[in-house]
């Protein structure tokens, strides 16, 4: 039998609190999810800072990857299986993809990405088709096969369908991570029927596809989304630690570019601050590896670093205002960066205007990128529609792009009237501070 079609002995399970049991038969998943690279997902949290305001969001991005892994093979083998849509010899392309579609995940990932120039996704790209055990395995089933895995991942493959599993606006990873996210932080309203979807769910030439009677299930995923991006993803306390952790790390690459005698070598950083990061180097950090690093800062020589690493450890975050900048024009925000200075407190690390952003759900528009393929229903008589036309409620929040902006600050700094009490009260003032 070749490796591609090998089974175990036995099926191993995992116990999961959001799936209940993930199954795996396939030999080739098996050792996918034993290799190293699969491993250090375990290190790597699904939500960043986010267990800061929930306490218990500590999964990892190893856990949310087994389940979009479970929920793809459930929809291949009990919901696609014996469709004429749906090909069979895509069945373990599809499974792979889905296990290893966040392999490249850095420690805090989006904030070490935003700091550090990096992009999760090519290192995704370069742990698949580089030298590693993962791509060991893969090209077990076949030279080409880790190609194939990386570019549904990429988006890039012809083999539109396999993509849309993993990679759409009602996926197995969006579907995995709300209510998984949902579950961790003890929330309510990232639930779902997932159930219920993937029974209605359907094969089809380039996506799948949702039938007219599950309408109402997918309206209340869309929901979820909604709610969980605005109550959990972008909560302000959780965007308060992502602020401290970046100028934190601002400031740790600013020493180091200007010579900066740390009492240890920064040495998992030192290509991170060279802006020269080989696959290597990626793949030893993980959120316990930086982590040290910070408690070790605490003690560091400059106030600065010092100081942002005692607030990201121990919780003490930056406060924050409302500052809608169509209210809020740039000339106050320019007069506070002057007052911040005057004040001995560097705006630069302790002064951040910061913006989040969500669109709950897009329709296709000619011309712009793929993902925006819109959700489509197939109706009785098995023509396509797309969601927001038959969907009253969708149709009210499609293509609405909602913002949001927070003017974030340590306030016991500026309680603090040891010295310039008057520039201080003036900033309270212009923040709306007692």
């Amino acid at each position: 039998m070749s490796y591609a079609l090998e089974k175990l002995a036995e099926e191993k399970v995992f116990k999961d609190p959001v799936h209940r049991y993930i199954h795996v038969r396939d030999r080739v998943i098996w050792d996918l999810i034993d290799t190293k690279e699969f491993q250090r997902l375990r290190r790597i949290k699904q939500l960043g800072t986010t267990y800061l305001t929930f306490h218990g969001a500590e999964h990892s991005r190893f856990s949310h990857s087994l389940g979009v892994y479970e929920i793809v093979r459930r929809i291949v083998d009990d919901v696609f299986r014996g469709r004429k849509e749906w090909e069979e010899e895509d069945r373990l392309l599809s499974l792979c993809a889905a296990l290893l579609h966040d392999l490249g995940h850095g420690p805090f990932s989006h904030s070490f990405e935003k700091v550090f120039h990096l992009d999760h996704e090519e290192f995704t790209q370069m742990i698949i088709l580089g030298d590693t055990e993962v791509n060991r395995v893969l090209r077990r089933v076949s030279d080409p096969f880790p190609k194939q895995v990386a570019e549904v991942i990429a988006k890039t493959s012809e083999k539109k369908l396999v993509v849309s599993l993993i990679s759409s606006q009602i996926d197995a990873d969006r579907m995995d991570y709300l209510l998984r996210d949902a579950y961790f932080t003890g929330v309510s309203y990232g639930h779902f029927d997932m159930e219920r979807i993937l029974r209605v769910m359907r094969p089809s030439e380039d996506q799948a596809v949702i039938k007219k009677s599950g309408m109402h299930a997918v309206e209340d995923y869309i929901m979820s989304r909604y709610q969980m991006y605005w109550q959990v993803y972008f909560h302000p306390v959780t965007r308060s630690g992502e602020v401290v952790l970046m100028k934190l790390l601002h400031r740790a690459k600013k020493l180091y570019e200007e010579n900066y005698q740390f009492k240890l070598e920064p040495l998992h950083f030192r290509s991170l601050f060279n802006n020269d990061v080989t696959l290597e180097d990626y793949l030893r950090l993980d959120e316990a590896v930086v982590l040290y690093y910070f408690q070790l800062w605490q003690e560091e020589y400059d106030p600065i670093l010092r100081d942002l690493c005692h607030r990201f450890i121990n919780r003490n975050l930056f406060q924050y205002v409302e500052w809608d900048p169509a209210v809020h024009d740039y000339k106050k925000l320019w007069e506070l960066n002057g007052l911040f200075q005057e004040a001995g407190i560097d705006p630069d690390y302790y002064l951040v205007l910061d913006s989040s952003s969500d669109l709950p759900y897009d329709f296709y528009r000619p011309g712009e990128e793929e993902e925006r393929l819109p959700i489509h229903l197939l109706m009785p008589n098995g023509e396509l529609k797309e969601l927001s036309r038959e969907s009253k409620i969708v149709e009210a929040i499609s293509g609405k792009r909602q913002t949001d902006h927070k003017l974030y600050f340590p306030q016991d700094f500026l309680y603090d009237e040891t010295s310039q009490k008057e520039t201080k009260k003036k900033i309270r003032q212009i923040l709306g501070l007692p």
